[in-house]
C-alpha cells in the first residue's frame, strides 16, 4: 500500500492506494473506501504503478477531477448510480431503498462551499442502494445513490 497526503482547495486529504485487481484499484480517501477504474492501464497494472504514475488514478482519486452527475448503467438492468457531482459533505439522503423515484426527483442534499446543492434522480426507477449516509464526507465523482 501506498500513503498519500492531498491538500485540495485548503482541505487535507490521507489517501491510501491499496490493491488492484485488473483494472480496479481499491482507494481510501479520509477513511472512506472507494472502488476506482484505471484508464489506459496494463491489463494486469501492479500497485506499485498503478499507485505512483497512473493519472487516471489519481485524476479519479482527486476532488478537482471533472466526473458526471451520473454514470451510464454499469450493466444491463444494473441501473444508475447517481454520483456527487462536486466534493462536499452529506447533510441529507432524501430516498430510502426500494423507494419509487421519478426523474429530476431529489435524491440528496451536498452542502460545499457553504451552499446547498440538491442531488437529482437522472432517471425513473426504485432505489437499489444507498451509497452514502448523512455527515460522509465525499469527493466529486463518489456514489451517492443507485437507481434499478
Amino acid at each position: 500500500m501506498k500513503e498519500y497526503k492531498f491538500k485540495i482547495n485548503g482541505k487535507d486529504y490521507a489517501v491510501t492506494i491499496g490493491e488492484a485487481e485488473g483494472r480496479m484499484l481499491s482507494v481510501n480517501v479520509n477513511g472512506a473506501d472507494y472502488q476506482v477504474e484505471l484508464e489506459n492501464a496494463p491489463a494486469a497494472p501492479s500497485v506499485a504503478a498503478a499507485g505512483g504514475t497512473s493519472a487516471s488514478a489519481n485524476k479519479k482519486a482527486d476532488a478537482t477531477a471533472e466526473v458526471p452527475a451520473a454514470s451510464a448503467p454499469k450493466a444491463a438492468g444494473a441501473g444508475v448510480t447517481i454520483k456527487s457531482p462536486l466534493p462536499g459533505i452529506i447533510i441529507s439522503i432524501d430516498v430510502k431503498e426500494g423507494q419509487a423515484v421519478k426523474r429530476g426527483q431529489k435524491l440528496a442534499v451536498i452542502e460545499a462551499m457553504k451552499m446547498e446543492n440538491d442531488i437529482l434522480s437522472e432517471a425513473d426507477g426504485t432505489v437499489t442502494a444507498i451509497h452514502a449516509r448523512k455527515g460522509d464526507s465525499v469527493l466529486e465523482g463518489a456514489d451517492i445513490v443507485t437507481i434499478g
